[in-house]
């Protein structure tokens, strides 16, 4: 990538940032409006011209040196982002529930960042978790009186509590034993679900739709004089979470408690060596990262009003992991993109609709082979930026 030969001003920064925010924005809701396939690969072809373009005359690394400089601007404009899109497409259902699903993902994926990214946990079984969540809220929805944002706390915390499950075959086995025991549990769960007619079998349950202050989510409403799509609330709803997420593990990552888990992940022999709790830090990042997944899930269930196993399948577990290593191990900030290229694509490319579980497959493949960073790769942590910029 080619350095900007001018270091960028405050205010030249700011206003980078805001451009590159607004014709983001616009490709959005075009990508998302595009109704022709003619048209998605249009659009497919100019992105990646400009961003070849960006990348060959260093405007790229100029945004992301303005980001650098304004991290606190940068997280605002990327909600005004999403909140510019919701009001664009107020009343297109599709689209905002295709928004509404990749911030949800996007969460839980965070989740597994936590897990892949800090501390080297490879957790396989990330839609066993968010159907913990999804199965929680139709229980507790359709039969107790527990307010819906309880709901989804609690949500959360039976997810991470039935993960704890986990955290003894987890602590006693690394790399791919790790990951066949979550594979294991992925499949068990699916299994449990099919089995137990109290959870409705393999049929599913209906999920209650989410009510705050007498106020129905699932039911349209005018403002204005415009009609409102109902997954506006659940829209906004995700984008409140995601973002909580996004800066809960910010706040780790460039925390001691991520210095230390960074080090576990790294090397462990070393990480006990110099006196740190490996089972603790990997205890934390299992426990949390599986709570966000419940609470993404708990949201997805009320959001599609309905919950059967085959929507936690070991596929599913599949599309997430490739989220995370599509966007970057470690690095929260590529997840949204690589969301939105794994979900979103495959729903506007309808012919690659039926083979879309090939296409993941292979994204992961290329990427680990072409890319092995992601699209946006974890940057060296710095402690003494002074001493380095010198």
């Amino acid at each position: 990538m080619m350095k900007p030969k001018t270091p960028l001003t405050s205010l030249g920064a700011s206003g980078l940032l805001a451009l590159t925010t607004l014709c983001l924005t616009f490709y959005l809701w075009m990508f998302l409006h595009a109704e022709t396939q003619l048209g998605v690969a249009a659009l497919l072809v100019v992105a990646g011209l400009v961003v070849a373009g960006a990348r060959r005359y260093g405007l790229m690394a100029r945004v992301e040196q303005a980001g650098e400089m304004h991290v606190g601007q940068s997280r605002l404009w990327a909600v005004a982002s999403v909140l510019i899109l919701v009001v664009a497409l107020h009343d297109s259902h599709f689209e905002l529930l295709m928004i509404c699903t990749v911030l949800l993902f996007t969460t839980a994926c965070l989740g597994l960042t936590m897990q892949f990214g800090f501390t080297g946990i490879p957790n396989f079984a990330g839609a066993a978790f968010f159907g913990i969540g999804s199965y929680t809220t139709a229980v507790l929805a359709e039969h107790t009186a527990v307010p819906h944002l309880l709901i989804l706390a609690l949500s959360g915390v039976v997810a991470a509590v039935v993960g704890s499950l986990l955290i003894l075959p987890v602590l006693r086995t690394r790399s791919h034993y790790t990951a066949l025991v979550t594979i294991a549990f992925g499949i068990l769960f699916k299994t449990f679900l099919e089995v137990n007619d109290t959870l409705g079998g393999p049929q599913g349950l209906h999920v209650p739709g989410m009510s705050v202050l007498g106020f129905e989510f699932n039911q349209g409403f005018e403002l204005f004089g415009a009609d409102v799509s109902f997954y506006v609330g659940y829209t906004l709803l995700a984008l409140v979470i995601c973002a909580a997420a996004y800066l809960v593990v910010d706040v780790l990552r460039r925390s001691w408690i991520g210095l230390s888990m960074d080090v576990v992940r790294t090397d462990e022999t070393a990480a006990a060596t110099f006196g740190l709790h490996i089972a603790r830090w990997k205890v934390l990042s299992f426990i949390l990262g599986n709570f966000m997944a419940g609470v993404a899930g708990s949201v997805y269930g009320m959001t599609t009003e309905f919950v059967a196993p085959n929507n936690f399948t070991f596929a599913d577990s599949l599309l997430m992991v490739s989220i995370v290593i599509l966007g970057g191990l470690g690095n929260s900030l590529g997840l949204i993109p690589a969301a939105i290229i794994v979900l979103v694509l495959p729903e506007k490319l309808q012919f690659i609709q039926e083979y879309r579980f090939l296409f993941y497959a292979a994204l992961v493949i290329v990427i680990l082979l072409f890319r092995p960073d992601g699209l946006i790769p974890r940057k060296t942590r710095l402690f003494f930026k002074e001493r380095a910029s010198a």
